[in-house]
């Protein structure tokens, strides 16, 4: 028998959650839809705060609705039974809801608060979410289409259309010359799949997907049977706006919407609807890292888990160590055919190490709240995971127990972590130097070398430049994962070495001058180029400048004088007539 008044109690908390979420995700578009105007106005370092306050709203919001509902719950707050309850009642209050499944992820991490839960507990949380429970039918499509006129250059009077239909709060430089070198693009590339199909129509997204100083549209090209991804980048320069690149490869496309990017500023009122669009551009790419992609890293999160749970629902693996040096401050595991990683914070940190696991959280944090060029791999924070103990191996619990006892326990026939980090996989660039041929290591080389590059353009100095601390994608970018020593550029002091003052101080084993603590001395780097011979000197040719204090400093100028760097997710070839 119920209490008198439980039904009210149940229906008042459920509906404070979904106006918690509402409240939340309305925050979270106003925030967005400023994205059209810092573009048309060239407000760089404005897009860069409002991505911050973005990332923000979501633990503030949870924690709002945690305290009211801790408070009128009262004494009842840990009834289990209670919050089954809630649970249908919230159920039922988003049905139709245009972003249910951001209601379910933002309810379980309500609960998951007020309870600690430590793994998951079916009791009380949302498990599992399938697109097919979104009402149908679907809203209005979120796409326009353009049709391919019939006869000579229907492609270009199809993509003026489509640009035209954006509509940007600010001119194009050259519209006609634009659309004359997406249809290009498009055309070649149309011919080159060897497809019997003519092409007949341009099918794109209407939100316009904005991140640092580019906006994207996305899309498209379909005939008959085949679909071929349609991305267009555009640029705001000081003569106007203009297309800088056609992006027609899937490859091309993944890793504009790649797991060391996401977070673009797109008004999408339904993200279902958009997440199937991209999945027809990219089948391969997880459903987690998309919504990451739109700015929902909490339903991303929510998806990864599910992802695990599903593979080891489907296959026998175990845990096992990952392949590649092992670290002096992470345990690194995971599952043979998963491409995900999970890291603990070992309980401690040999010499030369002198960093803390606070000190860890900060910089992983850090790099969360921030641009990641393209080059920093998503880190996802989880804190209570449990996994059956039946699925590590023996050997790799014992390591973590005896090295991350602060981080991982048993409890009974479960692991339980307290606090980990999940990555994607990716290749260590110190093994596959080791297997690459020449060419393949000169590709490798240099895009390391670009890789610091583009970090530093971000403000961001990694600290180790070892290439254990680097990998490489399954489309060949090199990616920096270790984020212990990284700094911010504006806490680094880079200097000259200061000449020797005679002989022996040459020999000395220890700095004859004094090292302060955030002192970096980039031409000692210089001597621990990490590549030999032609590759060596390729490197070098290219990238050289690395190792002088002069790039550096010039960088943190730039920084300082509120310069956004450009950065592009492409190669310089695919940039049009620059």
């Amino acid at each position: 028998m119920s209490l008198p008044g439980t039904g009210a109690l149940i229906d008042r908390n459920a509906d404070s959650i979904v106006q918690g979420f509402d409240t939340y995700y309305a925050a979270f578009l106003d925030v967005t839809r400023r994205a059209g105007r810092r573009f048309a106005e060239r407000d760089w370092r404005g897009l860069q705060a409002d991505a911050l306050e973005r990332l923000e709203l979501y633990e503030a919001t949870v924690r709002n609705v945690v305290v009211r509902v801790r408070a009128d719950l009262a004494d009842r707050g840990q009834d289990e039974s209670l919050w089954g309850l809630i649970r249908g009642a919230h159920s039922q209050m988003i049905v139709g809801h245009p972003t249910a499944e951001l209601a379910e992820t933002f309810f379980n991490s309500v609960t998951r608060r007020v309870f600690r839960t430590v793994g998951i507990n079916a009791a009380i949380e949302y498990l599992d979410f399938r697109f097919e429970r979104v009402p149908q039918p679907l809203a209005v499509q979120p796409w326009r289409t353009y049709v391919v006129p019939g006869g000579g250059r229907g492609v270009e009077r199809a993509a003026r259309a489509a640009l035209a239909d954006y509509r940007f709060p600010a001119p194009f430089e050259d519209l006609a010359r634009d659309a004359g070198r997406v249809a290009t693009d498009i055309e070649r590339a149309w011919e080159a799949g060897g497809a019997p199909f003519p092409l007949e129509d341009l099918e794109m997204l209407e939100p316009v997907f904005y991140r640092r100083k580019a906006a994207y549209l996305v899309g498209r090209a379909r005939g008959g049977n085949r679909v071929m991804p349609l991305v267009l980048a555009v640029v705001h320069a000081s003569d106007g706006i203009a297309v800088d690149a056609t992006l027609v490869a899937e490859a091309d496309v993944s890793i504009v919407f790649s797991f060391t990017r996401s977070y673009f500023h797109a008004d999408v009122a339904r993200p279902a609807e958009a997440i199937e669009f991209l999945r027809s551009l990219m089948p391969v790419k997880p459903v987690s890292e998309l919504y990451n992609a739109l700015g929902h890293n909490k339903h991303g999160k929510t998806e990864l888990y599910r992802e695990v749970r599903r593979h080891l629902a489907r296959t026998d693996e175990r845990f096992e160590r990952t392949t590649g040096t092992r670290g002096l401050v992470m345990e690194v595991f995971t599952l043979p055919s998963f491409d995900v990683v999970f890291k603990v914070i070992r309980d401690d940190f040999p010499p030369p190490k002198q960093t803390t696991p606070d000190e860890v959280k900060r910089r992983y944090h850090m790099v969360f709240a921030r641009d990641r060029a393209g080059r920093l791999v998503e880190a996802h924070a989880f804190e209570g995971l449990s996994f059956p103990r039946a699925r590590f191996s023996r050997r790799l619990l014992a390591e973590l127990l005896e090295t991350a006892s602060r981080s991982v326990r048993v409890e009974g026939d479960e692991v339980v972590i307290r606090h980990a980090y999940t990555e994607r996989r990716v290749r260590p660039l110190d093994v596959l130097l080791r297997e690459a041929d020449e060419e393949a290591a000169l590709h490798a080389a240099l895009d390391y070398g670009q890789t610091v590059r583009d970090l530093a353009a971000t403000g961001i100095f990694p600290g180790d430049l070892l290439l254990k601390n680097f990998g490489v994608t399954r489309h060949g970018r090199v990616v920096f994962y270790d984020y212990d020593e990284l700094r911010l550029l504006s806490e680094c002091d880079f200097r000259d070495l200061p000449e020797a003052r005679h002989e022996e101080d040459e020999l000395a084993a220890e700095p004859w001058f004094h090292v302060g603590s955030n002192d970096v001395f980039p031409e000692e780097l210089g001597r621990f180029v990490p590549f030999d011979g032609p590759v060596r000197e390729a490197f070098l040719a290219a990238h050289g400048a690395l190792y002088t204090t002069a790039f550096w400093r010039d960088l943190q100028a730039r920084h300082a004088a509120g310069e956004v760097v450009d950065i592009y997710p492409y190669p310089e070839e695919r940039r049009l007539g620059r």
